[in-house]
């Protein structure tokens, strides 16, 4: 597996450019340098794409569940193989460090495919017997033509994670990565070629979200649409999938708590607490991105958190001394700063960070410090707006009441951590906060089986274990009279 200059389609088993002939360029985050090339893909790319996956469905979707669980763990093998190649391309295509993208995310992508190759398996629909009369069951079959399209922040590790239940179940995708991180993508189609995967399976359109993205969501042959994204692209595909009856599942912002009471494990909570802020520079939807800390422990864990955070190496992602690696664009580095210029205006301290990073022999990459901020009010835009880099905010609180209403107040509820040793709190705040995950005394443990998704504007629908199966499969009551 390898990189190249020029990132193609991989369409009914090929690897091919676009029809327009037009490309983007896809810049380097660590130095700011172009270095490769992305189809600028359109309407008619997936219209190709979309029959590919029409005329392999038939097959695929017939093969029998061994034949597919083989060939998805054969991809998995080849990604497991060239790991070292594939996270260097994912390093080098986000800007994080490599010992993320060696340890976490390519891992992650393989596991995504093992875990629903082995599950489809296993999957199996109820029946309902009634006496001397008939027998129930729910024959459930593969939708037909569907569309995944993920996100530039865990490229490999989302694009598998919506890719792999839907031909496990059966269907036939027609997928797009985003432009911003898209080598690894291309990797993968690689990785197809060589497994075995029949062609037409898997198809892999390059390009902008509003020209080939929005062509996949108004393709009247997609049947379902897997988005993960930012929460207004997310209502524009509600807004066009929706009249069409299409099946969708949306995973979108958040704008985290973390909940940090008195008698939490200190040492366990601090170390935690900086990974679920800082990694990936901040670029996870799942970062605790507002920490509310109980009132008598509040300086004593500003002035640690703030020491340790200043400690954290900002710079070249390729160094295994590196914490903090590059954030995706310069266009996102410049909303961040203007998101840190806003929290000044609203009243805010900087404890620590606040500004860009000249990295040596990077200075034209987009490094930022990690930040630190206190003195704002729970609803000013800061605390409610998804920022989406190294930045966070300390809140002080004094009851249970008084912090699930900050936790609750802003649009989002994807996740929230709450850490305390107290059994009986910790349950009651599960039950109150509107989060789809609620993490205690940890973060970002995942287990595969279990659903995921948000609540209120973080999403619709529930990715993960059977929930990820159910949604690419069509359940059928079939009654048969005794």
């Amino acid at each position: 597996m390898k990189f190249e200059d020029n990132i193609r389609n991989y369409i009914y088993g090929e690897l091919e450019p676009p029809i327009s002939g037009d490309y983007i360029d896809n810049y380097n985050p660590s130095t700011g340098e172009v270095y490769s090339q992305i189809p600028d893909s359109d309407e008619r790319d997936v219209l190709r794409a979309v029959k590919a996956a029409e005329r392999a469905f038939p097959a695929w979707s017939n093969c029998g569940v061994k034949k597919r669980f083989r060939i998805m763990m054969r991809i998995a093998d080849i990604i497991e193989q060239n790991l070292d190649a594939f996270a260097k391309a994912e390093s080098t295509d986000t800007g994080k460090p490599i010992t993320l993208s060696r340890t976490i995310d390519i891992p992650r992508a393989q596991s995504n495919l093992r875990f629903f190759a082995t599950a489809i398996l296993h999957f199996a629909s109820e029946s309902h017997y009634m006496e001397r009369e008939a027998v129930n069951y729910t024959l459930r079959r593969p939708i037909g033509v569907v569309g995944c399209i993920s996100p530039w922040n865990l490229p490999l590790y989302l694009f598998t994670w919506k890719i792999a239940p839907a031909i496990a179940a059966g269907n036939c995708v027609v997928a797009k990565p985003s432009e911003v991180t898209p080598m690894t993508a291309f990797m993968l189609a690689q990785a197809c070629k060589e497994a075995g995967l029949p062609p037409g399976v898997l198809n892999i359109v390059h390009g902008h979200g509003h020209k080939a993205g929005q062509a996949i969501v108004e393709n009247p042959s997609v049947k379902a649409i897997s988005f993960t994204g930012g929460t207004q692209t997310g209502k524009k595909i509600a807004e066009i999938a929706a009249p069409k009856f299409k099946k969708l599942s949306l995973e979108l912002g958040g704008k985290n708590p973390n909940i940090i009471f008195a008698d939490c494990d200190f040492e366990k909570m601090m170390t935690t607490t900086i990974r679920s802020s800082f990694s990936n520079q901040g670029q996870i939807c799942l970062c605790g991105s507002r920490i509310f800390i109980e009132k008598h422990l509040y300086e004593v864990f500003k002035d640690e958190f703030v020491k340790r955070v200043k400690k954290l190496v900002v710079g070249n992602p390729f160094s295994e001394k590196t914490d903090q690696g590059a954030v995706v664009s310069s266009a996102h580095k410049s909303k961040v700063l203007d998101y840190i210029d806003l929290a000044k205006e609203e009243g805010g301290t900087i404890l620590c960070g606040g500004k860009a990073v000249d990295v040596p022999k990077f200075e034209k990459g987009y490094y930022l410090e990690p930040t630190v901020i206190e003195g704002l009010s729970p609803t000013c835009r800061t605390n409610q707006e998804e920022i989406f880099g190294p930045v966070v905010t300390l809140i002080p609180f004094e009851t249970e009441e008084e912090v699930v209403a900050y936790a609750n107040s802003t649009e989002y509820g994807l996740s929230a951590t709450v850490w305390t040793q107290n059994i009986g709190r910790a349950q009651r705040m599960a039950e109150k906060l509107d989060s789809g995950i609620v993490w205690v005394n940890t973060w970002l443990t995942r287990d595969l089986r279990t659903p995921f998704g948000g609540m209120k504007s973080s999403g619709v629908g529930r990715e993960g274990g059977w929930e990820a199966l159910r949604f690419f499969t069509e359940p059928k009551n079939v009654c048969l009279h005794l």
